[in-house]
Order: C-alpha cells, then structure tokens, then sequence
C-alpha cells in the first residue's frame, strides 16, 4: 500500500515533532497524544492494509525514531556500529530517563533524587527503598545473516516488544533483620547490617554495618523480597529480564559489548558515549581477600552516590589489614545502578537451566535455557511457566557467542575463540553433572574475577539454594 502525498507529509510531521520535543497540540490537524495511535490514524481502517503500511514505513521511523547498534558475529571487535537516528545517539532519551527514586512498599514514588548528587537525601530506608527507575520503552532484536542489530525506541514501533517500567535497586541489597525484608538503603546500622550479619565484627575494618547482604540462597533472596509487599510478586530480587535490560541499555550506549573497557568521561568528536565501566571492583587477590574477611562484601552501599544519576568510576582504597600499603579498586557506577558487576555475584531470578548428563551417564548433552517473566511463576523446582529459549554453552570461556534470538538472550551458546577483549569480553562458567539437574544464574562476578568480570559474566555452576558469602543480590519492583 502506499502513502498519499498528504499522509506522508502528516507522517513525517508527527515523527519530527517528536524528535524536536514538540507537542503535539502545535501540529495541524492533529488530534490524540499516543504517538502510535497517531500514525496508525492516517492509513486505512482495514487492520491488514495498517500492518503492510507500517511495514512499509518502518525503515523511515527507525531512521528517525529509533536508535541501536549492529555487529558482525564474524568480526572479533567488541565496538558495534550505531545505526538509526544520529540524534537519539546524542540525546540518549531513553537512558535519560532513568533516574533514582525512593520508592515505598506499595511501589509508589516517594521522591525522585537530585540527579547529580544524592548524597544530601534519605537513603537509609526511612523515606523508601533507593531504586533506579528504567522507563517503559520498545526494543527489537534482529538477526540478518552473521549480522545483529539491537533497537531502542520510546514508541511502540512495528515488530518492537514493549520493556515495561521497573524498578532496579541503586544498591546491591541488604536485608533489614528485623523484618526479613531485602532492601536498598545506605545504612549503617545494626537492623541493616551486611554479609550474615556478623555483629562480631562490628567497629572492626572487617565490618559487616553498611554493606551487602550475602551467604543467602536464590529461595530465600526471593522470599525476603516479596516481604515488602503481602500478597504481591511485584518485589523481586534480581531478575534476568532486569539483568538483560541493563546490558543491552549500556551496550547502545557505548556501542560496545565490553562493559570493562576503560572509563572515559569525554565524548567522542561526534558527541557518542565511548569506553566502559573500567575494571570494577574486580582485581582483588583472592588469598588476601578470604584472610582478610573470608570473601565477605567490603563496598559500602551508596559509596559512589556523589555521582547521582550519572556514570562513573569512584576509587576505593582496601583496608591496611587486606594488605599493607594501599590497594586501590574503581567502583562503577551505570545511571544510578552501583557496582553492576564485579565485588559480588547477582542471584537473577526468572532463569532456570536443565543442564543434562553426558550421553554416557543417559543425558541428552543439552543445556537448555529456561526464562520467565511472570514474577509469579518465578520457582527453583521446575520450569512449568518458563519457555526455552535456546541452549547454553557447556563449556567455560570467553563468550563468543550468546542465544541473542527475538529477545537478545545473552546466556553464551558458544565460548571457544572468544577474549577478555574481543566478542562478547565476558567469561563463562558451567559443569556438567552426572544426572539431569536445574541450575540458577549468577551474573557479573567477584572482587577477584579480574577481565572475566561484566554485565554478561554468567555462571550456571549453582542451584538455587547455594549461599556463599561471596554471592548477593538485588532488589527489584516489577509494576503489575
């Protein structure tokens, strides 16, 4: 079907104003304030002439609209070409939109955060749970030959799936003891107290006050998550959709797969984002780290909050009783969301793995990749509820290559030939068991992982009930 000259002017109205944040009450002729209604209303009434009008039109709204990366999985560079709009590229409107908030039990905001610097603001759970807000958008995953393309648009184009608004915490959790309930907070104090909460160390440099929560399964991180909420599966702990979310947020970004390449504050002559996260808290050694505090988390919850909204690297320097003269770690921070990897590993809820025996002990020598996004399916004993979306690599490495499909899975499928820079820069762990078993995920990695470490480090080595005192998790509100 094609486009009259009068709709194909109206259209490329709508789609301008759009980009020059225009409302729509200042064009001509114009009636409704969904974008989407908006564009639908000038074709034909007849559903099958919309849907081949918008298909037609596509290109033209993702050159304007849209904005993405592509990569060639037969090229080992991690940098990705940006396509779409040039624009969007700048002005990142998506990614400009999230923003930190307090956010109180029933999910309601509180107060959003002074956006360069929340030091000055109640974090200590009096006023809320200190949350990034990662606004409802579209996003399309494309495979073209050896080619993938990821794109972001703030409107619902056509093939695009909707990524629903939630809620990430800024910090990796704690546990407020009192109640059992899992909770982002920079507080100090004993009811908020880190690791497994070991009062003993208390006033030492070994300390437990104002840290992460660990030595806690992937069960019990979920159950003290929905404490904040009778009733409710809107409270979470990590979860992989969220995990998958903010990759794919940071790899459009910095058009780059490798989330540990160096820190740079400055633009590129274009005006692009350009490097990583850096290091992260990552280049510990591991012998000093288990005698200094038997792998326990050291960062304090909040500890690049002077940062507000923003991205960027703050240094820490390690106690005299990890080692006698000054070891210094980078803490990143990704648009309000503190240590994103490294320091310690994420239990992600929403992901199941069957990992069969080899054929020699009766297996079918498949990992096979379950996901759910329906909180209220999430369970560690089955996978009724999830739906497989490909099969997970069944040896370590660097990732290669990962699921990707229509929904940009990223649990590795392949991890032979890949690098620390090169591919996907991230590694892998798995094992393969004796008889069939269901493994949880862990993602992003500890204080010593070193260039293994990032958004897309996964390890599948675990079942959900594992606890170590290296291994923590996030909060999360998924809006029903």
């Amino acid at each position: 079907m094609a486009f009259t000259a009068a709709e194909e002017s109206l259209l490329k109205q709508l789609i301008e104003a759009f980009q020059n944040g225009k409302r729509i009450s200042d064009l001509p002729n114009v009636k409704g304030t969904n974008p989407y209604d908006l564009y639908v209303e000038v074709l034909d009434t007849d559903g099958e002439s919309k849907k081949a009008a918008l298909a037609t039109l596509l290109p033209y709204l993702e050159e304007q609209c849209a904005y993405g990366i592509e990569r060639d999985k037969t090229v080992s560079s991690s940098v990705c070409t940006r396509i779409g709009s040039v624009a969007l590229h700048k002005s990142l409107p998506i990614h400009n939109r999230m923003r930190g908030v307090l956010l109180n039990d029933e999910g309601e905001v509180v107060e959003y955060l002074d956006p360069k610097n929340w030091t000055g603001q109640h974090r200590d759970g009096s006023h809320g749970q200190v949350m990034v807000e990662i606004p409802l958008h579209y996003r399309r995953f494309i495979t073209d030959g050896n080619k993938q393309r990821v794109m972001l648009s703030e409107f619902p184009l056509p093939g695009y799936h909707q990524v629903p608004k939630c809620y990430v915490s800024a910090y990796e959790a704690t546990v407020q003891r009192s109640t059992n309930k899992l909770a982002s907070v920079a507080n100090n104090t004993a009811d908020y107290r880190g690791g497994n909460n070991n009062a003993t160390l208390d006033g030492t440099a070994k300390t437990q006050l104002g840290v992460p929560a660990t030595s806690i399964s992937r069960t019990n991180f979920r159950t003290y998550a929905r404490n904040r909420k009778a009733n409710s599966t809107e409270w979470n702990c990590m979860t992989y959709d969220v995990q998958k979310t903010l990759y794919w947020l940071f790899v459009v970004e910095y058009a780059n797969l490798n989330t540990q390449a160096a820190f740079n504050a400055e633009p590129t002559t274009e005006g692009y984002k350009q490097g990583g996260l850096g290091a992260g808290v990552t280049t510990l050694d591991e012998g000093k780290w288990n005698t200094f505090n038997g792998y326990y988390p050291f960062i304090p919850c909040g500890y690049t909050d002077s940062i507000g909204n923003g991205t960027g690297v703050v240094s820490f320097d390690m106690p005299s009783e990890y080692n006698a003269t000054t070891v210094s770690v980078s803490v990143p921070r990704y648009r309000g969301v503190e240590n994103p990897f490294g320091h310690i590993w994420q239990w992600t809820d929403g992901i199941n793995v069957r990992i069969s025996p080899t054929a020699a002990n009766g297996g079918d020598e498949l990992s096979k990749v379950f996901v759910c996004s329906d909180p209220s399916k999430f369970k560690d004993n089955g996978y009724d509820g999830y739906h497989h979306v490909g099969n997970e690599a069944r040896t370590d490495g660097y990732v290669k290559e990962i699921i990707f499909g229509e929904e940009g899975d990223i649990m590795p499928t392949l991890c032979t030939g890949g690098g620390s820079t090169t591919f996907f820069c991230d590694y892998h762990y798995t094992n393969i068991p004796t008889a069939e078993t269901l493994r949880g995920v862990l993602f992003g990695g500890d204080a010593y992982r070193g260039a293994f470490a990032g958004l897309a480090f996964a390890s599948s080595i675990s079942a959900p009930s594992r606890t170590h005192a290296r291994i923590g998790s996030r909060l999360c509100f998924l809006p029903d």
